[in-house]
């Protein structure tokens, strides 16, 4: 399957843009009555992608005085216990929900943009050329943390990852995710017939399963071709920006006030447009993951630019300190005290005093 057009198919469902649906391999979307949508197998009514191993969840070790039972791969990776293993399944769900679309609510809006937002970057991230090999790392911890947080996920899980290089690794044993899932994947279509009570579908299915999963997973370890957004008439050149990260930080290094001009314009153009309002989102969060996290202070001149337009200012400088947590991280890493920001304080409106005040 080529995740690309998956993608694509997700932001036309997410937000209703109306346009010809995508045909993708073995799975399609289905909308479901509460406005949710959920990638489904073609020609089997009931199963989504998401839900195919729901009954093969392991037992809860926390609760039991003495956990009695083997992790399913505990042959192969001999490192695993009980407890590693309904993290790694906590994994797995997690990254296969990404293909999910959910009804967005004040509740959840905040971690839906930035599960999606991170999952984006995540699949960018390795071809941006105008960042230090020690800088995409920072960014690749910061976007795998807040990609699993948004989820959420539990405590556990939470810190149970990292990067080493390009895989991802289960920190405390050193397995290497992608070999576990093929493996996980592998062990219930060679063992079908013992788990058939568990499993709604056949083994060429959990194969079909294995594959896309596996290729979720490649693009947030940055080692597929990078996912795009779709074309927007009228929406060109704020889309060029979010699509090359580099063309973003070559023209905000050679002349910052062409970045402000292209938001400027982009902010008169969404229109309360769903797919226009999303780009204009990932935009203004490319400035604060890109430019803000590496330098705070470069703040000043979105404000200075901002500042005869008051209303459009406050529009702005909202929705960078408020859509995501994103800046409550960078600020409290670098210890940046907001108070020492009056220029930006005065544009903040109620939520993003609660939030920094």
């Amino acid at each position: 399957m080529k995740l690309q057009l998956l993608f694509h198919e997700y932001l036309n469902i997410k937000f209703n843009r109306g346009l010809p649906s995508v045909q993708t391999v073995g799975f399609e979307y289905g909308v479901l009555e509460d406005e949710r949508a959920a990638l489904f197998f073609v020609d089997r009514n009931g199963q989504a992608f998401v839900e195919w191993a729901y009954d093969l969840q392991p037992g809860d070790p926390q609760y039991a005085a003495s956990p009695d039972w083997k992790p399913v791969l505990a042959d192969t990776f001999k490192q695993l216990d009980v407890y590693d293993e309904q993290i790694l399944y906590y994994l797995l769900f997690t990254i296969n929900s990404t293909t999910s679309i959910v009804r967005s609510n004040p509740y959840n809006a905040m971690n839906d943009l930035m599960k999606n937002y991170c999952y984006f970057q995540l699949s960018q991230l390795n071809g941006v050329s105008r960042l230090s090999d020690e800088q995409k790392l920072q960014l690749r911890d910061f976007f795998l943390f807040f990609y699993l947080y948004a989820h959420p996920v539990n405590e556990e899980t939470l810190y149970a990852f990292s990067f080493h290089g390009q895989d991802l690794v289960h920190t405390k044993t050193g397995i290497h995710i992608e070999p576990y899932f093929s493996a996980y994947h592998d062990y219930y279509i060679e063992h079908f017939d013992k788990h058939r009570d568990q499993l709604m579908i056949a083994p060429h299915e959990i194969a079909a399963c294995k594959n896309l999963t596996i290729e979720l997973l490649r693009s947030i370890e940055g080692k597929s071709t990078k996912l795009v957004l779709p074309p927007e008439e009228g929406f060109e050149a704020a889309l060029r920006l979010i699509n090359d990260v580099d063309e973003m930080l070559h023209m905000y290094s050679e002349n910052k006030s062409t970045v402000f001009d292209i938001m400027r314009d982009a902010l008169a153009g969404t229109r309360s447009i769903p797919y226009r309002d999303h780009c204009f989102s990932i935009l203004l969060q490319n400035y604060v993951c890109y430019v803000l996290y590496f330098e705070f202070d470069e703040i000043h001149h979105l404000v200075d630019y901002f500042r005869g337009t008051p209303a459009w200012c406050k529009t702005i400088l909202n929705k960078i300190f408020a859509d995501t947590i994103f800046l409550q991280k960078i600020m409290r890493q670098n210890r940046i005290d907001i108070a020492d920001y009056g220029s930006v304080i005065e544009f903040f409106d109620e939520e993003a005093r609660r939030i920094y005040l």
